[in-house]
């Protein structure tokens, strides 16, 4: 099978924690034979690529062409000097010469809705597009979102992505036109518009893979227009597939996509990746407890914090450390100050690679105080790092995992009692990090993609039956 594949993040070109799930997805595709075709939105070095087929835009080649298509509007569009060459100007923005952030195209798959969407917009309003007509792949104009508004809705993103995701759909189909593949495999919102384009150009069955939603990322402040296209997504392809039944419950109760139509697929860990030096250790008497992840509403820094000060009124030599950057990092420091625990809750910024791998063997207990977690690499990263885990109940990893400590993420005391508990009784964070890899040993790549190659073919079957009726 060869799957074309759509993501915003791969490494080793750009390290997220969704590129971290598509390295190891793709790997494990590999491993089975299945061939993966990758398309990211700037341009990389392809050398590096190694188990895939890596596309992306090259700008030292010139311009590619969108496909043409002989119709009355395209000839008209043609005749008025629209030229669909783009060119690329910089890595992290695709800008198409002649092109606007988004815009009704010539070409039909761009503005033509799917019928079974058009008449579910005409009984449920809410998934009309933000241009007031049904979903389709017609854009309103383009909504930058506005920078440093945190829990204001949308507030975490910053630049045009709406106008990104746009011009990456556009990408797609100039780049995979011309390739041969079975089916689409679509991560996350930013690629559910170059998704559904594709898969109308190419007749090609589509799964879109939902790692986070708008209401994770947002709480209820959400911001209409994402919200449109992750629904638009979930509803024009042949199959969904969720990092967890958590999620999935967001899907059916929030966008309305039938229970069916959904697979769980839990996120795996490669256990054969590299670990931290033999005997690595820390120089303080301090106990570490570790935050890692985005310091954004999502994640729960400021539960974090409050349970840091309970701590520290009944163990003094602890440090606490908040690895990673957000929205939230300047609030996050300022609230440690004001709590009178600033010199005992360190702010290491952005952490890759070795550095990543440095805090995991400091740390005596990691952290997770999600406020809403559709799965949770970071656990596994921590269990893999022999760090005993203390995690959110509102998390998507908190259903696989058995050997962890789990807690509502609002109950800061009974987080503290948790910590307290991991950090005094050695028998106790001994026996969760001997005990942890026990729940490792299902938690693969490798079933991950058994159940993805499943899923394309449902998709595959089902897409050939809707063609036929």
């Amino acid at each position: 099978m060869r799957i074309l594949m759509l993501g915003w993040e791969f490494p080793p070109f750009i390290a997220g924690g969704l590129g971290v799930a598509c390295y190891g997805l793709t790997k494990a595709l590999d491993r089975m034979g299945s061939e993966v075709l990758f398309i990211l939105p700037r341009p990389v070095d392809k050398s590096h690529s190694s188990h895939i087929k890596l596309l992306s835009p090259d700008s030292s080649k010139g311009p590619l062409r969108m496909p043409r298509r002989t119709t009355k509007a395209s000839a008209k569009r043609a005749a008025e000097g629209f030229d669909p060459d783009y060119t690329t100007t910089e890595f992290e923005h695709v800008v198409f010469k002649g092109v606007q952030a988004s815009f009704s195209s010539p070409y039909p798959m761009f503005n033509t809705a799917d019928e079974s969407m058009r008449g579910a917009a005409a009984a449920d309003p809410s998934m009309m597009g933000a241009s007031g007509g049904p979903e389709g792949f017609e854009a309103a104009a383009p909504l930058p979102i506005p920078v440093g508004l945190a829990n204001k809705g949308g507030g975490h993103y910053s630049g045009d992505l709406v106008g990104d995701a746009d011009r990456y759909a556009r990408l797609v189909v100039a780049l995979a036109q011309h390739e041969r593949f079975d089916v689409v495999h679509a991560h996350d919102w930013l690629t559910y518009p170059a998704g559904i384009a594709i898969s109308n150009v190419s007749g090609k069955p589509l799964v879109v893979h939902v790692h986070s939603t708008e209401f994770d990322r947002s709480g209820d402040n959400i911001h209409q227009q994402l919200y449109d296209i992750e629904r638009r997504g979930m509803h024009l392809a042949d199959r969904v597939v969720a990092v967890s039944a958590y999620t999935k419950s967001i899907c059916v109760q929030r966008y309305a996509v039938p229970p069916s139509k959904i697979d769980v697929v839990y996120n795996g860990i490669d256990r054969d990746s590299e670990q931290p030096e033999p005997g690595a250790q820390i120089e303080s008497k301090d106990k570490i407890v570790l935050f890692l992840g985005r310091i954004t509403m999502q994640k729960g820094p400021e539960y974090f914090i409050a349970a840091a000060k309970r701590v520290l009124e009944k163990i003094k030599n602890v440090k606490f450390v908040v690895a990673g950057s957000g929205d939230m990092a300047t609030r996050m420091i300022e609230l440690a100050a004001q709590m009178g625990i600033g010199s005992k809750v360190l702010f290491t910024g952005f952490l890759r690679g070795r550095d990543v791998e440095r805090v995991f063997s400091m740390a005596d207990c990691y952290v997770m105080p999600s406020v809403s977690e559709p799965f949770g690499l970071s656990a596994l990263e921590a269990i893999h790092h022999d760090v005993p885990v203390i995690l959110s109940k509102q998390s998507g990893v908190s259903e696989v995992l058995t050997h962890v400590l789990k807690v509502d993420f609002w109950d800061t005391d009974e987080m503290a009692n948790k910590i307290v508990a991991v950090l005094r009784h050695p028998p106790l964070s001994q026996t969760l990090r001997h005990h942890g890899a026990i729940d490792l040993r299902w938690l693969t790549w490798d079933g991950a993609a058994e159940k993805c190659i499943k899923a394309y073919g449902q998709a595959i079957n089902e897409h050939k039956t809707a063609k036929l009726a």
